[in-house]
């Protein structure tokens, strides 16, 4: 009962209308005097702000902040995967060979996430990473590696919550929300780099249109934050055994290592 309530209301609200309105809102300049009880309630860092609190003309705008540029380090290394964003690395694991991972107890479909089944395969048997943002995080995506782009593409209508209740109540959403993927060739195997857009908001703009990522380097934001999946191949990384899951981590921080 307390699941099908919880989906109604998600439904009911997550419309078009609704979206309009509340992206019209957050994007305009009466939404500008809301910013410093934002960073109140999500008691946000403004040390690391690249710019000063009232220059940021709409709470959008301050959603989408950049940040100094010693704000975060990038622990850069050839066979390493960092962080590509500020969040909680909630779950990592193997993905099975029915193409299936398990995040919060439940199963989602990555063929479902990717959407065609040249390639999900590429993936049976690999590890998968799961980050969740909250709105405190600062909402730039990073690439995790350095790589070649092979294929992007976009797939989904609506996005729902991915937080806590929407991952046990919702419809798989990190399968089926909104999202935008990246495949990129790495030297030693592929990664998928999945962005799962948030209830309201589906918009994930690319800031950098090259076919050539760089490790630590931005590649785009959430318009509205969310999610980012990241799949590896069978037998080709590791994620650092020494540290706990879930786990609070920064862009750029090493998060595991290609096994040559």
């Amino acid at each position: 009962m307390k699941q099908s309530i919880y989906r109604l209301c998600i439904e009911l609200t997550n419309k078009k209308w609704s979206s309009f309105v509340l992206r019209k809102f957050v994007q305009s300049r009466l939404s500008k005097p809301f910013i410093p009880g934002f960073i109140r309630t999500y008691k946000i860092d403004t040390d690391e702000l690249q710019d000063e609190i009232g220059e940021y003309p709409t709470l959008h705008d301050f959603f989408i902040r950049q940040l100094k540029g010693d704000a975060r380090i990038i622990q850069f290394g050839e066979n390493d995967a960092v962080s590509p964003v500020d969040g909680l690395l909630a779950e990592t694991g193997p993905i099975s060979d029915e193409l299936e991972i398990m995040v919060k107890g439940k199963a989602y479909s990555v063929l479902e996430m990717l959407g065609a089944d040249d390639k999900a395969s590429s993936y049976i048997g690999g590890r998968f990473g799961v980050f969740y943002l909250s709105p405190s995080n600062y909402h730039r995506i990073h690439s995790p590696v350095d790589g070649t782009v092979l294929n992007r593409w976009s797939l989904g209508r609506h996005s729902y919550p991915v937080n806590d209740s929407g991952l046990l109540y919702g419809k798989a959403v990190l399968a089926k929300n909104y999202r935008e993927i990246t495949e990129l060739q790495h030297r030693q195997g592929k990664v998928a780099v999945v962005k799962v857009g948030a209830m309201f908001v589906n918009s994930v703009e690319y800031v950098n249109e090259s076919d050539i990522w760089r490790q630590g380097e931005e590649v785009a934001y959430f318009t509205f934050g969310s999610t980012v999946i990241l799949l590896f191949e069978k037998d080709k990384f590791q994620f650092l055994g020494s540290k706990s899951v879930p786990r609070e981590v920064k862009m750029g921080e090493k998060i595991g290592n290609f096994i040559e």
